[in-house]
């Protein structure tokens, strides 16, 4: 993992910045879901959620989003907590910005 180089898109994504990812809508739309989790889990609507039917997503899909992204926020809040960080062998520049404390 030293050394690697990350494409256009994964880079925008570690950084957070959906903008510069090149996102088709239903992707970006899953994303601002995750987001919308992640920060406000108790603003998720009922028309956020149809639009990610509307876009194509299966229920399936968005129930798995929705845990996957309970989750990862689950051991976020851990790592916090217990003060773990990455070792610098995995993140050398430091936490991407996408997964910092906002």
């Amino acid at each position: 993992m030293q050394g690697e180089s990350y494409t256009r898109t994964a880079e925008a994504l570690r950084s957070g910045d959906l903008d510069a990812a090149g996102l088709d809508q239903p992707h970006r739309l899953l994303l601002e879901f995750v987001e919308t989790i992640t920060k406000h889990a108790y603003r998720v609507t009922d028309d956020q959620v149809q639009g990610l039917r509307d876009a194509g997503w299966s229920e399936e899909q968005i129930a798995e989003a929705a845990y996957d992204a309970a989750l990862f926020n689950l051991f976020v809040r851990l790592a916090d907590t217990f003060g773990i960080e990455p070792p610098a062998m995995y993140e050398p520049e430091g936490v991407p910005a996408a997964a910092r404390p906002g």
